[in-house]
């Protein structure tokens, strides 16, 4: 799987391509949204307003809006147990 995480003017959006399952990102957004995980602090949560997932398997799209940069989201990435399996 590849990610690539750009800075938008309402956010980041990240990519997701290759071996990825919408259902996995989905997942993924759910705990975020429910604090099941810790990939991100509590300072980073709350600057997220609203997050969407668009795509298919193989080429999925996570919008995140908020005042964020590229870096925390990459960071949060990084230590995701959803996408590091």
């Amino acid at each position: 799987m590849q990610k690539n995480v750009l800075k938008t003017g309402e956010g980041v959006r990240i990519s997701f391509t290759g071996a990825v399952e919408k259902r996995q990102i989905v997942k993924m957004v759910e705990n975020c949204a429910t604090g099941q995980c810790e990939c991100m602090s509590d300072e980073t949560k709350k600057k997220i307003s609203d997050m969407h997932v668009d795509g298919m398997d193989g080429d999925v799209r996570l919008n995140l809006t908020g005042d964020l940069s590229k870096e925390e989201i990459e960071a949060a990435l990084a230590r995701s147990k959803v996408l590091n399996k």
